[in-house]
């Protein structure tokens, strides 16, 4: 089979159920985003400082988004017909578990953190705010037809996951948060 079938030439490109839809349909825009996601998700269990822990959490997460990117993909009937995996109350559970775990041994928050300290704490909140640009292309999608609340509300919980990781991520490494120092 071929990567390519240059259906994509003119601007269309096709989701389960439906031939034709246009390259910058809020359906493929918001499936897109999840990809992107997906992919700078994979930038940080890819690095060094992320702990065996946290790429293990990262690896369900990606497997999820590939799940939510799926439905986003896919005509409602078409996905229930195929019977996939789906993001359910029992991932977002999991992340609010890992959230706590991981905020445990961080010191408190004294005031908003810029990205930075290192470059896998920098690369975790590029991907937490990949992630928010998803949640709203999503909450945009969930206006044209009926999301299951769940998709939203997963993507909302990572990027708190994200931000704690983020986080986490410089606490293990030594690397001093950079506090934001508004003009006096």
């Amino acid at each position: 089979m071929k990567v390519y079938t240059k259906k994509g030439d003119l601007g269309k490109t096709s989701i389960l159920g439906q031939n034709e839809v246009d390259k910058d349909d809020l359906r493929i825009t918001a499936y897109g985003t999840v990809d992107e996601l997906n992919s700078v998700i994979g930038m940080v269990s890819s690095s060094t400082d992320t702990s065996k822990q946290i790429k293990d959490q990262l690896t369900s997460i990606q497997n999820n988004l590939f799940s939510l990117g799926s439905e986003l993909a896919s005509l409602p009937e078409v996905f229930e017909k195929l019977n996939l995996d789906r993001v359910d109350d029992n991932d977002i559970k999991d992340l609010e578990h890992w959230i706590d775990a991981l905020t445990e041994p961080l010191p408190t928050l004294k005031s908003f953190v810029l990205p930075g300290g290192n470059q896998t704490n920098a690369v975790a909140h590029l991907a937490r705010t990949v992630c928010r640009r998803a949640e709203r292309c999503c909450v945009s999608l969930n206006k044209q037809i009926d999301l299951r609340p769940e998709v939203v509300r997963y993507l909302n919980r990572l990027s708190d996951y994200l931000f704690t990781v983020a986080r986490s991520i410089s606490h293990s490494t030594g690397s001093k948060e950079v506090e934001w120092k508004p003009k006096a």
